[in-house]
């Protein structure tokens, strides 16, 4: 019987913008398929149309525009927005799939996020203090700008994370020929070996930490120990350390239940079309 994939997560629950957990009886295919569902098919906000009125800073109304786009703005889980595919609006823009965003600002000053008004008080600039613009005394600008949800897959803004990866649980073995001579512990990047009663051994917790550079076989071997290292680094097949870091849009949480809840759908709609062709 196949074991069923379990979580194990970090000593902190998780935090609203990052999380580190591990992903146990599972294979790389589903690891991988759902990192890329968590990067491209959770749906969050950003501007995509912006309407200047006015705009005599330094920077030209696409530039403007982009930056604009680019922020992250906040996108609850139990919103009730449609995506512009699935509004009967026919992309011209309505309360079901847009809010509109203003922003007037003169010099002196650093606009930022934060001089962006919402109509939507659940749809915010994620983080108030992202600079858009510096403004002179005698400059001043005027938009209004329209966000709607849409999915990573169409343009990185919709994309929720920051850091979405993960690697092979480490694996780390060290037979009886190691003299304990210590060259591995100070090689070591990680920090994660030490000397005990002349034996090399991973300090307790610190496993995971491993970068999986191999440098300490490679000094074992250059030690003049043998053919083979005294210390043997590997990958177990069915864990994994996932590392997720969200923009701010929507919550770690959110990412993964909202990945999980794809892959399920992608799953059921696949039994169903085979299930019609028996």
């Amino acid at each position: 019987m196949e074991k069923i994939p379990s979580l194990q997560f970090e000593k902190e629950p998780i935090d609203k913008n990052s999380v580190r957990f591990i992903l146990s009886n599972s294979r790389s295919a589903f690891a991988n398929a759902w990192r890329r569902a968590m990067i491209s098919e959770v749906p969050s906000f950003a501007i995509e149309d912006v309407r200047v009125y006015d705009n005599t800073s330094p920077l030209f109304d696409e530039i403007l525009a982009h930056r604009l786009g680019l922020i992250p703005l906040t996108t609850g889980g139990d919103n009730n927005y449609l995506s512009r595919a699935e509004c009967s609006c026919n992309n011209e823009g309505c309360e079901k799939c847009t809010v509109t965003l203003t922003m007037s600002v003169e010099g002196p000053l650093l606009a930022c996020s934060k001089n962006l008004i919402s109509h939507d008080p659940d749809v915010q600039p994620a983080d108030p203090d992202i600079p858009i613009i510096k403004l002179a005394s005698d400059q001043k600008v005027v938009v209004e700008a329209r966000a709607i949800l849409d999915y990573g897959k169409r343009h990185t803004k919709w994309q929720p994370t920051t850091v979405c990866g993960y690697k092979n649980y480490p694996s780390i073995s060290i037979d009886a020929r190691c003299d304990g001579c210590g060259q591995c512990v100070e090689e070591c990047p990680c920090g994660i070996l030490e000397i005990s009663k002349r034996k090399v051994r991973v300090i307790e917790d610190k496993l995971d930490k491993c970068a999986l550079c191999r440098l300490c076989e490679k000094i074992c071997m250059n030690s003049g120990i043998g053919d083979m290292p005294a210390i043997h680094i590997s990958t177990e097949e069915d864990r994994f350390i996932f590392n997720v870091e969200g923009c701010g849009s929507v919550s770690t949480e959110e990412i993964m239940k909202q990945g999980l809840m794809f892959l399920k759908r992608e799953a059921d709609s696949l039994s169903n079309e085979i299930r019609a062709l028996l």
